[in-house]
């Protein structure tokens, strides 16, 4: 089948594409290139261009009849930078979803995969969260998730668009090539910062909060090689109409992690394990915007998706350092 990505040629996007291919389907990319780099498309087809863009998004269909679905994972997604520039995101994550969102679904292409976020979930007591527990974003960009998995529900209720949404935890590693992978040159999430600090890059890592509510006081995330999160939208869009007719709702919501929570000592400790050396750590306060964290319990996209991950912890890191190794000759920069 062809799958229309939007964002396909982000971090993410490229590597789900990649996905799409090897499990026989043909993703068609859309993406401004507003943060992705134009080689991760590759030979691809590619409409560079806005997701808002209504006449685009139907020429694009026009050419490609045969597209199922669309897996809409176009956004900005820093969340420092969500809290300094809230107009730009509420602008290209809300606002432009919405046009898209509408276009597709009156021009016949209703299905949609959402990229969503867990760090929307409020704090639980034992870290671990499923999809119907409640949600309290903390920052701008968390916001903006929020709002359009809102958004989707009320326009699925009343259209015929049917929605997937897919909440991530949190992404790390490259494709199994190492052709595409973590391109933002300032880096913000953690496991590129760190590789950075392994590899000598920069001087330290900062641990940012240290006298949170966990078990050592730094944050708790649930780390996913981004090659089983992309197989995971293979999955999704196979069995698109199965979820929701198993949902019994014109829309569905389902967690995406490894099920496990590991803190930023944690993790650091797990590089330095794979590295065989010491990373050099300085300590800071949280920033603005930045969640506890949390843990996926992912027994519904086991049930509805027949997915788990596969890559352990080690794994995905030695991923995401082999491709901190690799970067510079891909991108120009370290």
């Amino acid at each position: 089948m062809k799958v229309l990505v939007t964002g396909g040629a982000g971090y993410l996007g490229s590597i789900t594409a990649k996905a799409l291919e090897e499990a026989g389907h043909t993703p068609v990319i859309l993406d401004s290139l507003l943060s992705g780099p134009r080689q991760y498309v590759g030979d691809r087809i590619f409409y560079e261009g806005d997701i808002a863009d209504r006449a685009l998004v139907t020429r694009v269909v026009e050419d490609h009849p045969d597209i199922e679905s669309t897996i809409h994972m176009a956004a900005r997604i820093v969340v420092p930078e969500s809290v300094d520039l809230p107009y730009e995101y509420y602008r290209d994550n809300v606002a432009k979803s919405l046009e898209l969102f509408d276009q597709l679904e009156q021009i016949g292409k209703p299905r949609i995969l959402f990229s969503s976020t867990a760090s929307l979930y409020a704090l639980q007591p034992a870290f671990e969260v499923r999809e119907t527990d409640t949600v309290d974003p903390t920052s701008p960009y968390a916001r903006t998730k929020r709002m359009m998995e809102m958004c989707l529900e009320d326009i699925a209720k009343a259209t015929s668009l049917r929605a997937i949404i897919l909440r991530y935890f949190n992404p790390i590693g490259a494709d199994p090539d190492l052709e595409t992978g973590y391109h933002l040159k300032d880096a913000t999430h953690v496991v590129p910062l760190l590789a950075q600090a392994a590899l000598g890059y920069r001087d330290t890592f900062t641990i940012t909060g240290t006298d949170l509510p966990t078990r050592d006081g730094t944050g708790i995330r649930d780390y996913i090689h981004a090659w089983d999160l992309a197989k995971a939208h293979v999955r999704a869009v196979e069995e698109f109409d199965a979820v929701i007719e198993a949902e019994g709702a014109p829309y569905s919501y389902i967690n995406l992690g490894k099920g496990d929570g590991v803190t930023v000592r944690e993790l650091i400790a797990a590089v330095e394990r794979v590295v065989g050396k010491p990373v050099p750590v300085s300590e800071a306060p949280g920033r603005p915007g930045d969640a506890v964290g949390a843990f996926a319990n992912a027994d519904k996209a086991a049930e509805l998706l027949g997915w788990r991950t596969e890559a352990t912890l080690d794994e995905a890191i030695a991923s995401a350092l082999a491709w901190g190794e690799k970067r510079k000759s891909v991108l120009g920069y370290e």
